[in-house]
């Protein structure tokens, strides 16, 4: 199972569209509103580590509203 969790800086005031998008992404387990450097956080789930990269380079970057983010993934050791 791969686990990421992808930070988000949105353009100004569209941090609850951005949120709302988030909802309709299969691979997006949870997210949450942030007070800080970032915006928001999601956190995306798959079986392969494939499907995730790709979820979050064609899904969650392309989101409108999304200005720039940052990936962390889970490694299991």
């Amino acid at each position: 199972m791969a686990i990421g969790f992808v930070l988000m800086t949105t353009h100004p005031g569209k941090e609850a569209t951005v949120r709302q998008a988030l909802e309709k992404v299969d691979l997006v387990t949870a997210h949450w509103m942030l007070f800080g450097e970032y915006d928001l956080i999601a956190r995306v789930q798959a079986d392969e580590e494939y499907a995730l990269t790709r979820c979050i380079v064609e899904e969650i970057r392309q989101l409108p509203g999304v200005k720039d983010t940052k990936t962390l993934i889970g490694a299991e050791l």
